[in-house]
């Protein structure tokens, strides 16, 4: 594919997310296979797309200023511009002039001369004068939330739970890459002889301390590897691995997971139980179900049974006392995932946050009776803020004093997380910049008997 093309595909995918709200991992991941591109070509295409996304308001600050009309400027045209100027500032192996000139060649194609003039005039003017310095904003937190591109409400609200220090560093690990990470399937490969096999090949590999079926890829593509393709290695951050090692499961177990899709958890699940038991996974969607389906045949896990349902009415389905173990992996905001899915921080709003720590509390309630005495309840979510955590956990501990948090919860921690900065008495909170995980919070809650 041509670089011209290449640019053009990039611009139509920022202006459907930026513009109407579809998921940038979704889109990119289909462009490039209608697309067929190669992967210098894929990891351009990824690098402006997710690029351009995590800057988006940095990159508003430097330009929005310059366009005079703006509200009356079609969105393809703004977004051609911030990919043009993010480009500039933070690519270098592409020379300022090169990407100019195809900016203003995408905008003759889709435009008209006056808009191609607007486009040449905006980059030359950046070119020849620079951006804006933000060390000009005098207010800490919009500054922050400017130069690392998170809306400001939210900048407030986490600094108000955190402090401006913490906020800051999560803020700008959220601007990062983040270290692939896979998971073995140990019924089928030892992790040790897995990563030789990597190494032997050209791969960059070190052992997860999280999980002990946990690699971390540093330098090779995984996703063509015949290992992922059979099975052998499942595409996992460490923060859901921790989630399977912390389920204390023994072979034999009957287990639920309330929220299961994609399977990821569900399938480690199973490993952990070597293939023996039974596990229950339930998703809201049929089509979902089927991904946890589809997941547990590709990982040769025979134990899974995937439907759809909601969780909320599993007692229908169910007795009482019925679980030895309990995952909710609950749904939730998604804000400890910014590394990987910036768009996420542009289209949720406070009230979003509200909503979901009432469903949450509705999903823990309605698992509560479901679980066996002596039985234990894992929940997690994707996610920082602590009104969707350690406040969903205060609630729930407060109107079921049959349940406590598990006294061993710490000590069966991995080393490397004994002490987390984000342990509290509700379980334990996992901030980007620790450990280079996602933004995860988990906890495991006993019913005592």
């Amino acid at each position: 594919m041509s670089k011209f093309v290449l640019r053009e595909t990039a611009l139509d995918l920022l202006t459907r997310i930026g513009e109407q709200g579809g998921f940038s991992h979704v889109l990119i991941d289909r462009a490039m296979k209608q697309e067929e591109l190669t992967e210098r070509d894929g990891a351009l295409l990824t690098e402006i797309v997710y690029g351009t996304l995590q800057h988006r308001n940095l990159l508003a600050y430097y330009v929005d200023d310059r366009i005079k009309g703006k509200k009356k400027m079609r969105p393809w045209v703004k977004w051609l511009l911030y990919m043009s100027v993010y480009q500039m500032q933070f690519l270098n192996k592409v020379p300022d002039h090169a990407i100019i000139h195809e900016a203003v060649e995408i905008a003759k194609k889709r435009g008209h001369k006056g808009i191609a003039s607007l486009i040449n005039g905006v980059l030359r003017n950046i070119q020849r004068e620079g951006v804006p310095d933000t060390k000009k904003i005098d207010d800490p937190i919009r500054r922050l939330a400017i130069e690392t591109s998170h809306p400001e409400w939210l900048v407030v609200r986490w600094v108000d739970m955190y402090g401006l220090e913490t906020t800051s560093n999560m803020c700008r690990t959220n601007l990062t890459h983040k270290t692939l990470s896979v998971r073995v399937q140990p019924l089928k490969a030892d992790r040790r002889k897995v990563m030789e096999q990597l190494t032997n090949e050209g791969f960059e590999v070190s052992p997860s301390r999280i999980s002990e079926q946990g690699i971390l890829i540093h330098k090779g593509n995984i996703l063509k590897h015949d290992l992922f393709h059979n099975g052998t290695l499942t595409i996992q951050d460490q923060s859901s691995m921790l989630v399977g090692e912390m389920m204390d499961v023994n072979p034999g177990m009957t287990v639920l997971d309330a929220c299961s899709a994609p399977g990821g958890k569900t399938t480690h699940i199973a490993e952990k139980m070597q293939n023996e038991g039974n596990v229950i996974a339930y998703d809201l969607h049929a089509k979902k179900a089927k991904l946890v389906t589809e997941k547990a045949k590709q990982l040769d896990l025979s134990i899974i049974t995937a439907g759809a349902a909601d969780s909320r009415e599993l007692g229908d389905k169910h007795k009482p006392e019925s679980f030895d173990r309990i995952l909710l992996d609950a749904p939730c905001s998604g804000l400890g995932v910014l590394r990987s899915k910036p768009d996420i921080k542009y289209h949720k709003q406070e009230k979003d946050i509200l909503v979901l720590s009432s469903i949450q509390d509705e999903l823990l309630e309605s698992m509560a009776p479901l679980l066996k005495k002596d039985g234990k309840l894992v929940y997690s979510t994707c996610t920082v803020d602590e009104r969707e955590n350690e406040q969903v956990i205060e609630r729930f501990l407060t109107n079921h004093p049959e349940y406590t948090l598990d006294p061993a919860f710490r000590d069966d921690l991995p080393d490397e997380l004994k002490e987390a900065p984000g342990l509290s008495e509700y379980g334990l909170q996992l901030f980007p910049q620790h450990y280079d995980t996602d933004g995860f919070f988990l906890t495991r809650l006993l019913k005592q008997s």
